[in-house]
This record gives structure tokens, C-alpha cells and sequence, in this order.
């Protein structure tokens, strides 16, 4: 996709949330999480890229000490439906005996988060969160349920806060859904 054709897919988006309920969500979620885990010293885990954004935000509202890391596991790839699963980077620190938060940037189907709750508590975490910035409402049942969710939003291609469309457009402070999809 060239510039021309990522604004034109930007201008003639639907705006579902707002900048400011982006950020309202964000310090709601830091609060919720602080209230549960946060006499635990976590370690907390961003899944690469999508997390990266909410990361950002929701991190510097935790006042609690915790580590933190990355791990990098998709199924989206540049598609716009979820395929095999694939781990490109698995937890690096000490994950045995410990509390672990994973943040994502959304629950679509929860089999990516799924898969990571399995691998994190095979690994010896003696309890595992997650938190996702976005939960999509869709029709099928999930194997995972997030401990933590900012928003919700129906179930079409949204993009923004941490979200792609095509590899762009994660940079955005609002999520936007693509027309017709």
C-alpha cells in the first residue's frame, strides 16, 4: 500500500473510539491491574508489535515495581485472518515461580493469547493475566477470556492504538475500522 492509498483508507474510516477514550480506557485498565497484581512484582510482557503502543501508555501508569519484557508470536502475518500460529521470540526472562501479565493489543479470536497463556504457565508461571487493549465481539466462543480489556468493538478490521491495516497505521491515538470490512 503507497501513501495515496493509506490516506485514502484513513480519510474514509469509521473513528470507533476516540483519543480521549483511548487514553481514559488505558489509565482505567492501570488501575484495575494495580488493584490485582500489584504487590506482585510481575513480570510483564508486551506481544511485539501490536502491544507496543498500549505498552507505552499503560506502563508509565503502573506505580508498582515489575520487570518487563517481549515476546513476539503471530498469526496474522500481513493477512487480515488469523493462520498458523508462529513464535518468533519466546520470554527471555525468568518466568518459574512468578506472577506474569502479557499485554496485547487485541482478542480477536484468543487463539494467539491462548497459546501464550499455555506456553507462559508450561514454563513454570505460577499464575498468569492478560490485559488487551481491544476485545472484538464476535459470533464464535474463545479458549481465553482477558483478565483486563480497555474497549470493545464489533467485529470488523479496526486499526489505530497499537492496531495495522496493511502494516500502517499502528501510530494512531484513536481506532479507527476500515469500511466494508
Amino acid at each position: 500500500m503507497d501513501n495515496a492509498e493509506a490516506a485514502s483508507l484513513l480519510a474514509d474510516s469509521d473513528i470507533l473510539v476516540s483519543a480521549a477514550a483511548c487514553t481514559a480506557a488505558t489509565t482505567r485498565m492501570a488501575g484495575e491491574i494495580t488493584a490485582t497484581i500489584g504487590n506482585s512484582s510481575p513480570l510483564v510482557l508486551a506481544v511485539m508489535g501490536g502491544a507496543t503502543v498500549f505498552a507505552g501508555h499503560l506502563l508509565t501508569q503502573l506505580g508498582f515495581p515489575l520487570e518487563f519484557d517481549y515476546i513476539h508470536v503471530s498469526r496474522y502475518g500481513d493477512k487480515t485472518h488469523g493462520g498458523e500460529l508462529r513464535w518468533k521470540v519466546e520470554p527471555s526472562r525468568q518466568v518459574e515461580g512468578r506472577t506474569v501479565l502479557v499485554l496485547d493489543d487485541i482478542l480477536d479470536e484468543g487463539e494467539t493469547m491462548a497459546e501464550v497463556r499455555r506456553r507462559v504457565l508450561a514454563m513454570g508461571a505460577a499464575r498468569f493475566y492478560c490485559a488487551v487493549f481491544c476485545e472484538k465481539r464476535i459470533a464464535k466462543a474463545k479458549p481465553i477470556a482477558a483478565d483486563f480489556v480497555g474497549i470493545s468493538v464489533p467485529d470488523r478490521y479496526v486499526f489505530g492504538y497499537g492496531m495495522d491495516v496493511s502494516g500502517l497505521w499502528r501510530n494512531l491515538p484513536a481506532v479507527h475500522a476500515v469500511k466494508g470490512m
